[in-house]
């Protein structure tokens, strides 16, 4: 089992398959099986006897039809048959999909997964992997709420909003008991559309209270196959944690619910989709430091049943993938979406990387979101006795002026540094053995504390600091990319970021320091403000050629219902994160679904991204840290909710568009059967029909092709209006259209590189402006580069040569020098499946490119390896797909000595792995050759090199590289790899 990134905190490393990182030890291991061959819900048909079984547009996937329950039983049988010739039965079978996925989890030995990768009716062998969850006012600040809200003037009140409608929200469960979602009664026609479509149940579990659903809460189920499930937790759908309760209770909780935290009552609560349906789906579990998670194959199986429950929108708040989009999740999102159910997915919290993507979800077939501030009033001062004075947020009273100490000077005798500056309630987190203070009451009493935030919960710091008899906390962040946080303390507190924490710790070294914190000033704040620690784009997956994120909604301190046994005993708190502002999105969905029952996934999201808006409730550019925020930080820019259900002209796309983009990206080839890219084709990225723009390797001048559709009912004209990416000229072309009701035209937007600088991001927007005053918004963002070369090419023989097609952005004289090749250095990794493996390796200076890798070729059949590589005790890079192909490449990495760890995930017990190094500089070995060595290249125009080799030793790998140069330096490279 692998690890994920985790989802609530805050040189090049290329993995050879869909990667996860962090394995754990065992000889036989949990794998997902994909087979060939189409799932319930994307089957068109071709077997003789069973029709089709995609359900028609606006319509459900049936899994209760003959056909559908004839299809399933065909692919179970497939799946057996599989696992059969693989030497396994069914009785390793943990999970089985039929409907938005074809294949199965189960337990396998090393022997038997290397059968299943030969068999011809497997398309792909995945190790299952964990995932991790990515959590008043926001109705008022959306414009749902009020006589002018979306709730009246659509749908003619707070009783009709999402009425018919129902959200699966794949999470850590719910809690029943909740006001949010106690008995909300439909009227006859809405009921009816929900029994119609409704195929689920509600589980009771087997430990707890029982779960009983009601009108609102109608379906729930939960999920412990492959799960880690501690002894506090409920086996059952009821939420532990919190998480799910607050994601379900944020998009379709029942309106006007007081919520009350620490016995203070702090406002009315209420989900975006008041009137709809809830449907609970429990596959992350409660882990003893306050998070949850789950396993991949159990999380596939959860959305396998939502969309054969009948759900209209998925909510998926959970970790993802940030390179690949054919995980087995992301797979499954793609037959959901093809049966017309759209998914929200939480765009990471890894927002410390600015500059360098981070953004998990990155296929097009979900609506990825990032998250932002609201306005309502959170702002707190914390003045010092030197007269400095500070701005961080939180609620409620203040303090002061009082004596200030920093906890990591507080700490009881015995107890560790970290415990005693992190401000633990429980020293060793060790319920078990009672609770041990970290902080001593005799240096703490009625003082401000100043608490470092990190390793345990924020609520917990302020706890420990009331329990020692303190008088009131300062939380301080101790980096940049950290979220602040208006929480509901034990004690009067602020939260400040990582410059003022520096300056109060300085300070509170000092004789006799002060502070004072202030009451909170509730007056409107300045929003949206992009939260520190929401994930920054564009989609790597795609190159940089799909912008995600593709919108932004509240995340940062949303009061919504959660579980009291995982919240100190309250039904309601604020949470934050990308977790908190997908289920906004998810429950607009549901209201424009409801609008338009016939518009697809991609037509409700299109309507979303067009008429978002970039601009604050004071009508200046949204921030991010205090600088203008781009498209890299919230995509289209922050919803309004209003008018996207009128938004003119949508991009829509379907299931083979996204086949195509997968395909033009180079991933499909990964888990399709070969020659499936051949037979349906492939799309430049940048050309998938979306309602954003993106080029991430613009070499002098790029067209990218768009469709729009009428969505409403009258013919329109619409005039283009394009703000250019600073550097970039862009034209339009056509640059009129007139679109009669339910067609579509095509056009064109070609961008030019004028003065833009190479590597940079530039940001613009096409505009189409109709006759009646419709705007539909795409956001435009380019990168410059001074060369589009493919970054690597894989040769074999010991002499040979492949052509190379590269895109100057520039016209002058192209010159291409080899480096290279060098043979690889083999060292040898005892490692055992208990215990992992090293080598180390010196990589000398003025090295431009470093890889260590492992083959298959080396290791026994079905032998399952991955890699991490450290750099003076820092992890550098990993690779960790379900093969021993993995592989960790290093760009100009420095001088020094590195360490590749090799951990034997799967296989014999113990073996001896080969470990290839590879170092190359920039002195050519005589063996690789670039012809022409020098030629006229003129802007935007496609020129060929030539890589040959000769003299190579047969059985021995080499890498070298093409280094491209314009005369004033390296402007690219393609790495050359050649296995004689």
């Amino acid at each position: 089992m692998t690890a994920a990134v985790v989802a609530l905190a805050g040189g090049g490393v290329v993995a050879a398959t869909p990667a996860s990182s962090a394995p754990a030890k065992q000889q036989n291991g949990r794998y997902i099986v994909q087979l060939t061959g189409a799932p319930v819900a994307s089957y068109t048909g071709g077997v003789a006897g069973i029709p089709a079984t995609k359900p028609a547009k606006g319509k459900k996937v049936n899994r209760d039809s003959a056909a559908a329950k004839q299809l399933s039983a065909r692919l179970k049988s497939q799946q057996t048959q599989a696992l059969t010739r693989a030497g396994s039965s069914s009785s390793a079978v943990v999970r089985s999909y039929t409907l938005t996925f074809n294949g199965f989890a189960a337990t396998l030995s090393a022997a038997q997964v290397a059968k299943l990768k030969s068999d011809g009716s497997v398309m792909n062998v995945w190790k299952d992997e964990t995932r991790k969850a990515d959590t008043i006012t926001s109705p008022d600040f959306l414009g749902l709420s009020g006589s002018n809200g979306v709730w009246q003037k659509q749908f003619g009140g707070i009783p009709n909003a999402g009425a018919g409608m129902i959200i699966g929200d794949i999470d850590s469960g719910i809690w029943p008991e909740s006001q949010s979602f106690a008995s909300n009664p439909l009227s006859a026609a809405a009921q009816a559309t929900v029994n119609a479509k409704w195929k689920g149940r509600c589980d009771a579990g087997t430990s707890g209270t029982p779960v009983r659903c009601n009108d609102k809460l109608i379906g729930a189920r939960y999920y412990d196959a492959n799960a880690n499930v501690y002894p506090f937790e409920f086996r059952s759908p009821r939420d532990y944690n919190g998480h799910g309760t607050h994601t379900a209770s944020t998009a379709a909780g029942n309106n006007n619910v007081t919520a009350v935290i620490n016995g203070a009552e702090v406002g009315k609560a209420s989900g975006m989709a008041p009137a709809a349906r809830i449907a609970a789906y429990k596959a992350l579990w409660a882990t003893p430091d306050g998070s949850a998670s789950g396993s991949t194959s159990d999380l596939v199986a959860a959305i396998d049943d939502a969309v054969g429950d009948g759900v209209d929108v998925i909510n998926y708040s959970i970790s993802g993938s940030s390179t690949y989009v054919v995980t087995p999740d992301e797979l499954a999102f793609l037959s959901a979406a093809d049966a017309g159910v759209f998914v929200a997915t939480s765009a990471g919290n890894s927002g410390d990387t600015i500059g360098t993507s981070s953004v998990a979800h990155n296929s097009p077939w979900t609506m990825t979101v990032a998250a932002s501030t609201q306005a309502r009033g959170m702002a707190k001062t914390v003045t010092l006795g030197n007269g400095q004075k500070y701005t961080g947020v939180g609620v409620g009273p203040g303090v002061g002026p009082k004596p200030l100490i920093d906890a990591a000077t507080a700490a009881l005798p015995g107890v560790s540094a970290q415990a005693a500056e992190r401000c633990f309630s429980d020293a060793d987190q060790n319920s078990a053995n009672g609770t041990q203070p970290a902080l001593d009451p005799a240096k703490v009493k009625d003082k401000i504390v100043l608490c470092t935030r990190g390793t345990n919960a924020r609520l917990d710091k302020s706890l420990a600091v009331k329990n020692a008899g303190g008088a009131g906390m300062i939380l301080g962040n101790p980096s940049a990319g950290q979220s602040l946080d208006a929480d509901y303390h034990y004690v009067p507190s602020i939260h400040v970021d990582n410059v003022a924490y520096t300056a109060i710790k300085a300070y509170a070294a000092t004789t006799n320091p002060t502070a004072t914190i202030s009451a909170v000033d509730t007056s409107p704040a300045r929003a949206p403000q992009m939260a520190a620690f929401s994930s920054y784009g564009p989609a790597l997956a795609g190159g940089g050629d799909l912008l995600k994120p593709d919108i932004t909604a509240p995340g940062v301190s949303i009061i919504a219902a959660v579980a009291p046994p995982g919240n100190e005993g309250n039904n309601f708190s604020a949470y934050s994160g990308t977790s908190m502002s997908a289920p906004h999105i998810a429950g607009i969905a549901l209201l424009i679904k409801q609008k338009h029952p016939d518009w697809s996934p991609a037509a409700v999201k299109s309507a979303m991204m067009t008429t978002a808006t970039t601009l604050d409730n004071q009508g200046k550019p949204i921030q991010r840290g205090g600088k203008d925020a781009t498209p890299l930080d919230y995509g289209a820019g922050h919803v309004r909710p209003a008018p996207a259900f009128e938004p003119g002209l949508v991009y829509d796309a379907g299931y083979t568009d996204w086949l195509k983009y997968a395909c033009g990206i180079g991933q499909l080839q990964l888990v399709a059967a070969e020659g499936t890219c051949d037979r349906i084709g492939s799309t430049d990225p940048s050309d998938l029909n979306y309602p954003s723009i993106a080029v991430g390797d613009l070499a002098g001048q790029q067209t990218v092709t768009r469709t729009v559709t009428n969505v409403e009912k009258r013919a329109t004209q619409y005039q283009a209006r394009v703000q250019a990416p600073a550097g970039f000229t862009a034209t339009v072309s056509p640059s009129k259209i007139t679109v009669p009701p339910g067609q579509s035209r095509t056009f064109t937007v070609t961008l030019t590189r004028t003065t833009a600088a190479y590597g940079s991001w530039s940001f613009g927007a096409l505009t189409w402006v109709g006759n009646r005053g419709q705007e539909v918004r795409s956001p435009i963002a380019v990168r410059a580069v001074a060369l589009a070369a493919p970054k690597e090419i894989v040769g074999t023989g010991t002499s040979g040569s492949q052509a190379v097609t590269v895109t100057p952005g520039f016209t002058g004289t192209l010159t291409t020098t080899p480096a290279g090749l060098v043979a690889s250095q083999v060292k040898v990794a005892n490692s055992t499946t208990d215990q992992d493996g090293s080598v180390t390796y010196t990589v000398p200076a003025g090295t431009k490119v470093a890889r260590f890798a492992t083959y298959d070729a080396d290791v026994p059949a079905g032998t399952d390896v991955d890699l991490t590589v450290l750099y003076n005790g820092r992890v550098v890079g990993t690779s960790g797909g379900g093969t021993s192909e993995e592989q960790v490449t290093l760009n100009n990495p420095p001088a020094g000595t590195y360490t590749v760890v090799v951990d034997l995930y799967a296989g014999p017990p113990s073996l001896a792995v080969k470990v290839h190094g590879f170092a190359v500089g920039s002195t050519a070995a005589g063996n690789l050759t670039a012809t022409p060595a020098s030629q006229p290249v003129t802007m935007g125009q496609k020129a060929t090199v030539t890589a040959a080799w000769s003299g190579l030793t047969a059985g021995q790998r080499y890498l070298g590289l093409l280094s491209y140069s314009d005369g004033s330096g390296e402007i690219g490279r393609t790495l050359v790899t050649v296995n004689p």
